[in-house]
């Protein structure tokens, strides 16, 4: 395996998860499928193949794109108008980070 039970948990505690042993074993094993199958793709020769710079080539210049309008933006106040709390024009929110 390209992944160690290790690393699984360190990027567990950047995530902030707690996991148990047999959560971290079969993230250990789905990441190493993931590896494996980018080494695979990593195999394919890609030397002829011109890069693309919009997936929808074929459609019309404008099919993915609109309008760049200028806009005022929301503002502090009314962004904070319909917060359950605020302060000093911040949203208040619970605190959910305890280390």
């Amino acid at each position: 395996m390209k992944i160690t039970e290790k690393e699984v948990r360190y990027v567990a505690a950047l995530a902030n998860l707690e996991l148990s042993d047999s959560e971290v074993a079969r993230l250990q094993h789905d990441l190493d499928g993931i590896l494996e199958h980018m080494d695979k793709l990593n195999e394919i020769d890609t030397a002829g193949v011109e890069p693309m710079a919009q997936v929808l080539f074929d459609a019309a210049p404008d099919a993915t794109l609109r309008a760049d309008v200028i806009v005022p933006p929301l503002g502090q106040v009314a962004a904070v108008s319909n917060a359950p709390e605020s302060a000093s024009g911040y949203f208040k929110v619970p605190q959910v980070i305890e280390r």
